[in-house]
């Protein structure tokens, strides 16, 4: 489940794709991470007006339910075939905590016609890789293999969605399995949890935004076969899952390897669509976790994020580039290179469990910091609000928006035309998920292009202020 920070832009291999919740890593997945700079801010050059290149959209759903994106690329004879199933942290079941994720260990399993380890196998021997992950609003599997084998994937991809090899035996073993996962990249780990898993419980409110997503261990020994059962005749059913295949293919052939495979599944009654409306927070949340095997102590900020499309929601992406990406950063420079309380600062918006655009329901921009012990909390916090606070009172101005522009441009194409074509079936599947509307992904660039100097100032005010703000500390209580 939490190797997220150890993976970089490759695909896993072999039986352990299926063990890790949200293993691509943020680094794999994220549309906008900014470029190391060694130096301060300079002036850029701004960017050109128009998207480098347009992605070909074909989007059409069929008479089942099931959602399908295709987008052909050329340049490689590789397939990618993504299959995105609307439920994840936040959808899963009151006392059946972590299910969504344990439910993503079943699917690797087995099914009708493929027995336990088959799919992976198969993937495997016809040189191809595969992953799959849990996020905050939908469960992910993805391909990619020669795109002579395109067919053959999709097949096996429609043989698990037709029919899962649901027993006791292959649910008490993965049980096992993510138990033993929360003991080791948890429990056992330093920071284990921090912030990624501590900070959704602190600041939200509302349980579906704040539970334990990783799964109690009593919630995930409680789960039975009659839950598993429901949990697939209603998640995983063609009306609740978008298929996205990106490659080296022709669309006519493709649409009909879809009808063939897809087309006869049927579909279910839609499951109930949860509140996940959060409160306006209007006062500073303060938190502290002793860690008996940290050596440093750490701190973790968030700030709840203006509504998904909005105006001000890009501007905050914006925001988050000039404070937090890269080594150019404000708070980087802030921290690391001036005052040296630390070697790095990280995070971002849906920090560690994906990107800025594949989440559908209230989230946060979350900073953390592992900072020498000399050092108390309270000054990390000052520096940070001397930070916002200088943006608040000078303003942004044009040249600093467009360095902005040219950090988001640079890694939100860089992620497009990536060889394994994952970067670009995450974003045509979350965009026809969530906005049934996956040509947005050729619209990005320009909602970006509308945001202003005079915006980002209203967008500080509201979301930067601290009483919109929660704050965890870790009390480290290792011995050096």
């Amino acid at each position: 489940m939490r190797q997220l920070p150890e993976l970089r832009h490759s695909l896993l291999w072999g039986p352990a794709v299926a063990l890790a919740l949200g293993a691509c890593s943020q680094q794999a997945t994220s549309v906008v991470t900014a470029p190391a700079s060694p130096a301060a801010p300079m002036a850029a050059t701004p960017a050109p007006a128009g998207p480098a290149f347009e992605i070909p959209v074909e989007y059409y759903t069929l008479p089942n339910g099931l959602r399908v994106v295709l987008s052909p690329d050329h340049t490689a004879p590789t397939a990618t075939v993504a299959a995105y199933y609307a439920v994840g942290f936040r959808t899963e079941p009151r006392n059946r905590t972590g299910f969504a994720h344990l439910f993503e260990h079943l699917m690797f399993q087995g099914s009708q016609n493929l027995g336990k380890a088959e799919f992976i196998q198969l993937i495997q021997k016809n040189g191809g890789a595969l992953n799959g992950s849990t996020r905050f609003d939908f469960t992910n599997y993805f391909e990619v293999v020669p795109s002579n084998k395109l067919e053959t994937i999709l097949w096996a991809e429609a043989d698990r969605m037709r029919g899962l090899a649901i027993n006791q035996g292959n649910l008490t073993n993965q049980q096992g399995v993510v138990k033993s996962e929360v003991r080791v990249n948890v429990l056992n780990q330093p920071y284990g949890g921090f912030p990624w898993l501590d900070m959704p419980q602190k600041a939200n409110k509302n349980w579906n935004n704040a539970h334990n997503f990783y799964g109690d261990l009593k919630d995930l020994d409680a789960a039975n076969l009659a839950d598993t059962k429901a949990f697939f005749k209603t998640y995983y059913a063609p009306n609740n899952a978008v298929l996205a295949v990106v490659g080296d293919f022709e669309p006519a052939e493709a649409k009909a390897w879809v009808e063939k495979y897809y087309g006869n599944i049927p579909s279910a009654t839609p499951p109930p669509k949860p509140d996940l409306t959060e409160p306006r927070q209007e006062q500073e949340q303060r938190f502290s976790k002793d860690d008996k095997l940290a050596s440093k102590p750490a701190l973790a900020f968030a700030y709840h994020m203006p509504e998904r499309n909005t105006p001000e929601y890009y501007a905050l992406i914006m925001l988050d580039q000039i404070l937090l990406q890269g080594n150019d950063s404000r708070l980087y420079q802030a921290l690391v290179q001036k005052r040296g309380y630390s070697d790095g600062v990280s995070g971002g918006i849906n920090s560690d469990l994906g990107n800025q655009f594949n989440y559908n329901g209230p989230m946060l921009w979350m900073g953390s910091i592992i900072y020498d012990p000399s050092v108390q909390a309270d000054s990390v916090v000052s520096v940070l609000d001397q930070e916002i606070s200088r943006l608040a009172k000078t303003g942004i101005d044009q040249a600093t928006l467009d360095l902005a522009m040219v950090k988001i441009r640079s890694a939100f194409y860089d992620q497009l035309s990536g060889s394994d074509n994952f970067g670009r079936a995450d974003l045509l599947a979350a965009f026809a998920l969530f906005d049934n509307d996956p040509a947005r992904i050729n619209r990005i660039e320009g909602e970006f292009r509308k945001v202003t100097p005079e915006l980002m100032q209203k967008t500080i005010r509201e979301y930067l202020r601290p009483g919109n703000r929660t704050i965890i500390t870790v009390n480290p209580l290792a011995k050096s």
